[in-house]
Formats: structure tokens, sequence, C-alpha cells
């Protein structure tokens, strides 16, 4: 792994946008240089400190996986090196860590689709038996696996969190016919990396994808793919014991810094999750590092 990145600084590209993770840079007008950086988020706030090698990681998972499911849908890769784009001396910042994609019109639903109950799902369904508007079976429990995948979408926010929504409402802010497609689509991209995840040892609960338009109109996979931060991954080895306890299953994404955030004391008191984030420890850094490598080498494997 090369040395930890918080934020790259490509000065020969224009900056289109910084978002938690990934740097984007303008090539052109058709295509964007998306650069991830080591930085963390939870909470919706950006920790102060890196994880070393994250991005390297989230960048080798989402190739794989949209190699893996190319077949299923088109995505926005262009298949050209990154290096190519920048100078000579900003090829450190890019190798192993950025994407050269297709510039795309983003429809703004975030397309999640869940095969377990858990997180703000396992919340909802305690409410009202039912999650983003769709009804579930009396009985489950944190953990249970569903019937069947769940299509469970979110309204993207520009600022702060995203917010659960209705299919209707998808219907009402897409049209019926890009609705359904979007959601057949992302059923089908979820059910075939869960049955192969499945095959290495690990439990993918849930996963949201992102969708663009392109010129002619079609829908198209972008942004990142199955990687940690986009999605809850349990070994399998370790969900069953969790289950009969009531427990979160151990996970392969940033739970273990949500929970440590969740227990830290700032002043004395909890931390009330708005900037800045509380330091974190070295140990929590590298533990959580370790999950990361630990969730590609096992899918990789």
């Amino acid at each position: 792994m090369t040395a930890a990145l918080h934020t790259s600084n490509i000065t020969s590209l224009p900056l289109v946008a910084r978002g938690k993770v990934r740097d984007n840079y303008a090539v052109g007008p058709d295509r964007i240089l998306m650069v991830a950086s080591d930085r963390l988020s939870a909470f919706d706030v950006i920790m102060g400190e890196p994880i070393p090698g994250k991005g390297e990681i989230l960048t080798k998972m989402a190739l794989f996986w949209f190699a893996r499911l190319g077949h299923v849908c088109p995505n926005h890769l262009t298949g050209e090196s990154p290096e190519s784009v920048v100078t000579p001396d900003e090829v450190p910042q890019v190798r192993g860590r950025a994407m050269l994609v297709k510039r795309l019109k983003p429809i703004m639903v975030e397309a999640v689709v869940r095969g377990y109950l858990a997180g703000s799902g396992w919340k909802e369904y305690q409410e009202s038996r039912s999650v983003c508007g769709v009804p579930l079976p009396p009985g489950l429990k944190n953990a249970s696996k569903l019937p069947e995948p769940i299509f469970t979408p979110a309204a993207k926010a520009t600022s702060g969190h995203d917010e659960n929504v209705s299919f209707e409402r998808v219907v009402q802010m897409i049209g019926a016919d890009r609705a359904a497609r979007i959601r057949d689509l992302s059923i089908r991209l979820y059910q075939e990396a869960a049955d192969f995840a499945l095959t290495k040892g690990l439990i993918i609960a849930d996963t949201k994808f992102e969708f663009g338009l392109d010129e002619q109109g079609d829908i198209v996979l972008m942004d990142e793919v199955l990687t940690p931060d986009s999605s809850r991954y349990w070994p399998v080895e370790g969900y069953q014991a969790a289950f009969a306890q009531g427990e979160n299953p151990p996970s392969y994404d940033k739970q273990f810094v949500r929970d440590w955030l969740e227990s830290v004391k700032v002043d004395g008191h909890p931390w009330d999750k708005t900037p800045p984030a509380p330091r974190l420890p070295r140990e929590v850094i590298e533990k959580t590092a370790a999950k990361y490598r630990e969730a590609l080498e096992r899918l990789t494997a």
C-alpha cells in the first residue's frame, strides 16, 4: 500500500466535487477522474484521521464487482488508465485508487437492496412491520434473513442524510418505467453478488447502487459498487452465533468505528455526531484498516 491519502491535490484537472471519500475531477466534457481517498465518514461526519490503504481497497473491490457483474448492466468505466490523464508527478495520487469514468446524468435515487434486516431497516420494521413501504412477515429479528431481497430506495440528499422513500415515491420522481428498471436491475445485481459472496464465506446483508443516464438515455451503473462503504458484509462463521444472541453480526465495514464513536465521551458527554469528530485512536484505525483488507482478501481469494 502507498502512503495514506487524506485529500488528493490534482492541479492539472479542474475539481468537480469533493465527497466524503472521493475527489472527482473533470477530464474534458465527457469523463470524470474519481480518486478514492483514505477518508472515512461515520454519521455523515468525516473523521480527521485517514484509514491507510482504504481508497485502494475500495477501488479494487469496485473494479472486481464491475467486471463480475458487467453482463447484468452497463457501467461507467471507460477502460482507460487513470494515470494517462494526470501529470507524471500526480501519478502517485491516482495509482491503484482511481477510476476514469464516463460523465453521466445522475439519477437522484439511492437504490438500496436488503437481503437481511439490519440497521435502519430493523428500526423501521420494529415500528411498522415494513421497510420503505414494503410489508414484511411478523416475527423477524435483528439480522433475520428476509424471505427474498427487497428494494428499499432512498432519495439522495445534496447534504445531510438521504431519506428512505417508498417505491411509489420513486415512481413520482423518475417515472414508472425507469423506477421499475432500476428496482429490477438492483435486485438482480444484489442477488448475483450475494450468491457469489456466500461461496467465499461472506454474507452481503444489504447494499446500495447508484445509476446515471448516458447520452442515449440508457441506465448505467455508476459510482462505487459493493464495497464495505456501500454494503454490509458479515462473515458466515460469525453470523449464526450473533443472530442467536440478538446481536449485530461482526462486520467488514465501518461499524467498528461507529461503535467506538457511540461509546466515546467528549468533555464528559457522548459525542453529539457533529463536526469535529473525536480523534480516532491508533488501535481503531488499525483494526478498521484490517477489516477492509480482510474483506477484499476473502472476496478475491
